[in-house]
């Protein structure tokens, strides 16, 4: 089987007949699935296999240790709350570097980072300066769980996570019946309608540890009570940190981005005023035997619920595929006040301009197509893939 001119890296056969009907139509990518490499492992993966088990063992302890200091020193600096400008300082300095030893315990031991222009195409690290301050928004698509511990100890932002009631079956699809129909019953064929746009009812603050362990939920199913949520704007006014927004609200495996969901209020008009926009793009090089994905799209299912980063530990040779940071120049940002809404606005029809523009920019920066898939088919694709597993 040849990929095809939208495919990155392959998904399994079966999987993609089985799954077929969350596959997006326009694209014709599933944003789902976690990719695996298209051939049959090598033999030599076999004989080392024991080796990759202990070192496996001894990384995941080593992490288990990093993890455990860093919730006893961010406890033990609490005594320096009354004084925020060295509380903060010390926070970061923890964040910093027991988010880079983890990071270099998975094999992320170099990750790449470009300041991408979306016209001229990359430029030297050496140019505009990349530096979001307090109240400022990250804007980035979302995959795994390295991106979330790069853009922690970079920047130490706050991190929000949506929440909303569980989505319904678009009722006018609702009858639709998706599969292959051979006529001998050996085809599985259900009932998959589109999914009933579901408006996001606010954000909650979460810790770290928090975001780690939630990741491939949706808003509906990530634990947070709606009770409480906040608006994106007021929990940036109140900010003293930048502020990391995923618009897909939800992860992906990389292959595309999923729609984005209108997380900022109408009055946001494009160019932004007040504060700086920054967006970025994170790519995942696609999986080999030695080097599988470490995209996170389907959260696992564990009798003790471990952070991500724990988990995959175990299920990784060495190191994962190589994650690459595109950043976009400030000065090409939604918040420049050269920024053109019609180079990204195309025929109107949405409310959420901001969210729509930075859609396409993550789009042009990391070259990835944008789906017509959300978090509403994630859930439903959810339910689905743990009845047939």
């Amino acid at each position: 089987m040849k990929p095809g001119p939208n495919c990155d890296f392959l998904l399994p056969a079966a999987s993609m007949e089985k799954f077929s009907a969350y596959r997006d139509a326009g694209t014709g990518i599933q944003p789902f699935l976690t990719p695996i490499p298209s051939n049959a492992p090598p033999t030599t993966l076999q004989i080392v296999q024991p080796l990759i088990y202990a070192f496996a063992v001894i990384r995941f302890v080593l992490s288990l240790i990093v993890l455990a200091e860093h919730l006893l020193l961010q406890a033990v600096i609490l005594v320096f709350s009354p004084i925020p400008p060295l509380y903060r300082f010390l926070a970061w300095l923890l964040t910093a570097i027991h988010c880079r030893t983890l990071l270099a315990l998975a094999g992320y031991g170099r990750i790449k980072v470009e300041l991408t222009s979306k016209k001229k195409g990359r430029v030297t690290t050496q140019g505009e300066a990349w530096s979001p301050k307090a109240g400022d928004l990250i804007v980035s698509n979302w995959c795994s769980w390295a991106e979330i511990l790069w853009l922690a100890f970079r920047f130490n932002p706050i991190f929000i996570m949506p929440v909303a009631n569980a989505p319904q079956q678009a009722e006018e699809d609702s009858m639709n019946l998706t599969g292959r129909r051979t006529g001998t019953g050996s085809a599985a064929i259900h009932r998959n309608g589109a999914m009933q746009r579901t408006a996001i009812a606010g954000f909650h603050r979460v810790s770290l540890l928090k975001i780690l362990s939630s990741l491939g939920e949706t808003p509906s199913t990530n634990g947070l009570p709606i009770a409480g949520a906040m608006s994106l704007e007021s929990i940036r006014k109140d900010a003293d940190r930048p502020v990391v927004v995923f618009p897909e609200c939800t992860t992906s495996n990389g292959r595309g981005l999923l729609r984005f969901v209108d997380v900022f209020e109408s009055s946001h008009a494009v160019p932004v005023k007040g504060y700086d926009v920054f967006i970025m793009c994170a790519r995942y090089d696609a999986p080999t035997h030695w080097k599988p994905s470490a995209t996170c799209s389907i959260p696992k299912k564990l009798p003790i619920p471990l952070p991500e980063p724990l988990v995959q530990m175990f299920t990784i040779p060495f190191e994962p595929s190589r994650l690459t940071i595109r950043l976009l120049p400030l000065s090409e940002g939604p918040s420049s006040a050269l920024f053109l809404s019609s180079d990204t606005l195309v025929g109107g029809g949405t409310k959420d301009t901001l969210s729509e523009a930075c859609s396409v920019l993550i789009s042009q920066v990391g070259k990835l197509k944008r789906t017509g898939q959300g978090w509403e088919e994630k859930s439903s694709f959810l339910s689905f893939y743990y009845t047939k597993s």
